[in-house]
């Protein structure tokens, strides 16, 4: 075998270390891209907290798995629907993540909120947009 081949293949290639910042960049984009949603929702509760409260009512409850990069289940997320009247009909959603062991904890917590009122925050410059502040839960 070529000797300075063999040392590539040991050694790795000198063009690895180049691949380095995009790996991390694309590990870092999923990582943003899995709790985005959380992150959106934890800012609207911050912002909507001096909004009109106004009362809904949770009437869709869903879990679902969520998946890996790999296809493997990395845990549950619920979703509560809820709907409102500000005058016409309006609906809004709160979503919150189990790990993969919780998946009885998920439904039960999802479960326990289906039919039941909450207390929600209204944008008054735009009544379609609410927030389930997860304090009022």
């Amino acid at each position: 075998m070529n000797p300075e081949l063999a040392s590539i293949i040991l050694r790795g290639s000198p063009y690895d270390w180049y691949a380095l910042p995009f790996v991390l960049a694309g590990g870092i984009a999923a990582g943003v891209s899995f709790y985005w949603r959380f992150f959106i929702q934890w800012l609207r509760g911050k912002r909507g907290g001096k909004w009109r409260t106004t009362s809904a009512v949770v009437d869709i409850v869903s879990v679902s798995e969520e998946y890996g990069s790999g296809g493997e289940t990395i845990g549950y997320l619920c979703t509560l629907t809820y709907f409102y009247r500000n005058p016409e009909l309006q609906s809004g959603e709160y979503c919150r993540s189990f790990p993969t062991d919780e998946k009885a904890d998920a439904e039960a917590w999802a479960a326990s909120y289906k039919g039941t009122s909450v207390p929600i925050h209204v944008d008054p410059r735009d009544p379609t947009r609410s927030i389930l502040r997860k304090e009022d839960l």
